[in-house]
């Protein structure tokens, strides 16, 4: 038994050392072959600045009942393309200026904003054609087989067949390039086309521009093809994502750009902080003071619950902003609120004359029950608000789903492990609860 909690003891220590080093502010970058990650506090648009933009939908040639589904269609592209650019927890979400529809854009430190307006604009309408018949003096026909000199003809297959597209390398050249791969329909389509123009050219158009017109070998079938067009890997990359993230609906225009600084982000995110730690001292001063050993013990639980969650936050990554921020705090107290269920639950067993292992086991086992149903409808509160939700509040809802599954482990766990040392032990005495 006592060689059991030894090594659970081990555990809980090797788990703090590696949050604190994660929770160092100059803490290592993983590094591990061709993977690498960096480890950083990710701050949203309200702490570090960034972009706010708004864009105007243009739904003059849309049926008024289907307004509403093209505009969440709109923000759906939208927020597919930016998160392929890796900007952390952007909020775009639709509004209305007058009468006019329009759709919101926060870009917590973009580090490009051009990229992003580029990108979030492009229509990716993609087109295969194959060549039309030229007519020749004396009224003959024949087919344009070298090149699509004679005319483009449009056919069936478009980008609303395609499944995915996904950068990968030639194996000859190393020239990056993009393979697509179609859904049933698509595959059908492009069988069909490929079977009735082997030896012709199927040329590929992207917003109007032929990229690529690459003659057709042989019948494909299995609904796989590869773009090519003398791409740097960057164009290849954006190809990739405008085309994984859809065509947009309705056309659709920037009408304002801000860039927003981070002052009363600085502020907030000070008085915030003090804010916590005068309540994390207080409920500090109130736990030793009333349950005296337990107390203290329980303290360190909730330093390393502190510890761990941090680095959580990092490593995941989580965007924090004010109200992630608050999410956090909130978990604090609910993981100091099961340290007292199981104390008072301990108190209980003592009064019933019980030993101070066997209270502190009862104790334990007593107040898991209420401990696991408070924090399983706190987690399906999270859960509601992240699914149900965007922007801030979604991140309200991840630190603070974080912080009562942390909670779980310190309580449950830790604040088990340091009271189970002393038990049988001359310190055994200093763990009355009274």
């Amino acid at each position: 038994m006592r060689r059991n909690i030894w090594i659970v003891l081990g555990v809980i220590l090797v788990i703090t050392a590696l949050a604190g080093l994660v929770d160092w502010p100059t803490g290592p970058n993983i590094n591990i072959g061709k993977f690498s990650k960096e480890i950083k506090v990710h701050e949203g648009l309200d702490l570090q600045g960034g972009t706010h933009l708004v864009y105007e939908l243009d739904t003059s040639k849309t049926d008024p009942k289907d307004i509403q589904n093209a505009t969440q269609s709109v923000v759906n592209v939208i927020e597919r393309r930016i998160n392929a650019l890796g900007v952390s927890e952007p909020v775009i979400q639709p509004s209305k200026i007058g009468n006019k529809q329009t759709v919101n854009v926060e870009l917590p430190g973009i580090s490009d904003v051009n990229e992003a307006i580029n990108l979030i604009g492009k229509t990716a309408q993609l087109k295969f054609q194959v060549s039309a018949p030229t007519t020749i003096e004396g009224g003959t026909t024949i087919d344009n087989t070298t090149d699509l000199g004679g005319g483009f003809k449009d056919t069936d297959l478009t980008g609303a067949q395609l499944k995915k597209a996904v950068v990968q390398f030639d194996q000859n050249t190393g020239e990056p390039q993009v393979s697509i791969l179609f859904n049933a329909d698509g595959a059908k389509l492009f069988a069909t086309l490929t079977k009735e123009n082997v030896g012709k050219p199927i040329a590929i158009e992207l917003d109007g521009e032929i990229i690529s017109a690459p003659n057709v070998q042989t019948a494909i079938e299995n609904g796989e093809a590869v773009i090519t067009g003398k791409f740097t890997i960057e164009e290849a990359r954006k190809l990739a994502i405008e085309l994984n993230a859809g065509a947009l609906p309705v056309p659709i225009k920037l009408i304002e750009q801000r860039n927003i600084g981070a002052t009363l982000g600085d502020e907030s995110v000070k008085k915030s902080l003090v804010g916590g730690l005068v309540g994390l001292i207080l409920i500090a001063l109130f736990m030793i003071i009333y349950y005296r050993l337990p107390g203290f013990l329980a303290v360190l639980a909730l330093i390393i619950y502190t510890m761990v969650s941090l680095a959580l936050f990092k490593l995941i990554p989580v965007t924090l902003t004010l109200a992630g921020i608050a999410g956090f705090i909130l978990s604090i107290g609910m993981a100091v609120d099961a340290n007292i269920l199981i104390f008072e639950r301990t108190k209980e067993e003592l009064a019933m004359g019980k030993t101070m292992s066997l209270a502190l086991e009862e104790g334990f086992k007593r107040a898991w029950s209420s401990i696991r149903d408070s924090n399983l409808s706190s987690l399906l509160t999270c859960a509601i608000l992240y699914y149900g939700t965007t922007g801030i509040v979604r991140g309200f809802a991840v630190t603070l789903a974080i912080g009562i599954l942390v909670s779980l482990f310190t309580a449950i766990t830790v604040s088990r492990t340091f009271l189970r040392l002393f038990v049988a032990t001359r310190l055994e005495k200093y763990l009355t609860i009274k």
